[in-house]
């Protein structure tokens, strides 16, 4: 028996796309380690399990997120663990907060914020990309969305690493579960703090617009809004920050593409769709299967857990031509950065706003970007980005 893939190991963490092709060829779906998860590794199998909530429980996110050593679990009651019916009830109360006329406030803000950031960059130095654009670019859009003071950023980006990396903590890693545990205490006060001052003094933000929001005369829950508020702070950052560190290691790796993007800026959400496909921020989502059932010829036991692989989905040959090409003028992709199914991510279009917005002020200063140095990777089977990426960037 060959052994189990390790999604965590280093040279799988690296570059899983080949491990993910040769699952889709010969075990589509198979047990995997850190775990044992059932992962589900072909586009068709993927969509299958999204679209079917009542066959693949949320309650799978659930058990990643809310292990039993953490006892406060920060995401305990956004909708990401929930089931429908309840899981639409929040859904229609937080839907209005991502509407068009905010995307439409937000636009200029963060043309003015990426702006800012880029006149900082220097010209032939050695920089982090992420420390210098991607996370303090998406930390400030998120804290402009929901009013937060930005005293906050210097501290989210150990909360993100924190509060994303728990269904990764060893069973006998007590110094880390404290850390976490310590991190979920400060987060959870904070949001507190900023909800009780909302209610004193409502603004023109997305927490005052939560607040108020009612369907059939019903709120948010105190405990369903720090949720909800952690997971958008976390999730929707940290995805974003990924989204444009891998649009930036792709334009390294394909110039020609940047040459072109920055000559025809009006191909900007091409490049965008294409780096989503190719490399999708969210590779890994729970769910737990609620009855025995058949994948790919496989049988899953009833309470199984299973990991959808949207990062193996999306490279999927049997629905993408030359799968493994970055391709901008790919047509008709219906590729799944964001998920399927009920659970499609609410704040997709914002992600695609930040990334749309801040690649496009980088490459009109910037002709070039080269790598400088090794690339280190996240330690999570949800998220897959770098936690260090070294550029140094050129005019021309």
């Amino acid at each position: 028996m060959s052994p189990r893939l390790n999604l965590l190991a280093p040279e799988v963490r690296g570059n899983p796309y080949p491990h993910y092709a040769e699952l889709r060829r010969t075990t589509p779906v198979c047990q995997v380690d850190p775990g044992g998860f059932w992962a589900v590794t072909r586009y068709d199998d993927v969509t299958t399990v999204l679209k079917n909530p009542q066959l693949f429980s949320s309650e799978g996110m659930r058990r990643a997120t809310c292990p039993p050593w953490l006892e406060d679990a920060p995401f305990a009651y956004a909708m990401i663990v929930q089931d429908p019916p309840s899981h639409g009830r929040l859904r229609a109360l937080v839907n209005r907060a991502f509407s068009a006329p905010v995307l439409n406030r937000l636009e200029p803000w963060v043309r003015r914020r990426a702006e800012t950031l880029v006149a900082r960059l220097p010209t032939g130095q050695t920089v982090d990309f992420i420390e210098s654009f991607s996370r303090p670019l998406a930390a400030s859009v998120i804290s402009e969305l929901l009013g937060l003071d930005t005293s906050l950023l210097p501290r989210l980006p150990r909360w993100a690493d924190d509060l994303t990396s728990t269904s990764s903590v060893g069973p006998g890693d007590t110094q880390r579960m404290d850390e976490i545990r310590a991190t979920v205490r400060e987060a959870r006060g904070y949001v507190s703090e900023v909800l009780a001052h909302r209610r004193r003094a409502p603004g023109d933000d997305m927490v005052s617009e939560l607040l108020a929001a009612r369907v059939d005369g019903e709120a948010l829950t105190d405990a369903e809004l720090v949720s909800f508020l952690l997971m958008l702070l976390i999730a929707g950052m940290e995805t974003t920050i990924h989204l444009l560190n891998h649009a930036a290691r792709l334009l390294m790796e394909h110039p020609e593409v940047l040459t072109r993007v920055r000559a025809e800026p009006s191909l900007m959400p091409r490049l965008v769709e294409e780096v989503l496909r190719y490399e999708p921020p969210v590779h890994g989502i729970m769910r737990v299967s609620t009855q025995e059932t058949e994948l790919s010829g496989v049988r899953l036991p009833a309470g199984a857990w299973v990991l959808v692989l949207l990062g193996s989905a999306n490279r999927d040959e049997g629905r993408f031509p030359e799968a493994d090409r970055f391709d901008i003028d790919r047509q008709g992709t219906h590729n799944l950065p964001f998920g399927h199914g009920v659970h499609f991510c609410l704040g997709a279009p914002v992600a695609r706003l930040e990334a749309r917005l801040g690649l496009e002020v980088l490459l009109a200063r910037f002709g070039r970007i080269a790598p400088r140095g090794p690339v280190t990777w996240n330690h999570s089977l949800s998220v897959r980005g770098p936690r260090v990426l070294p550029v140094e960037l050129f005019s021309r």
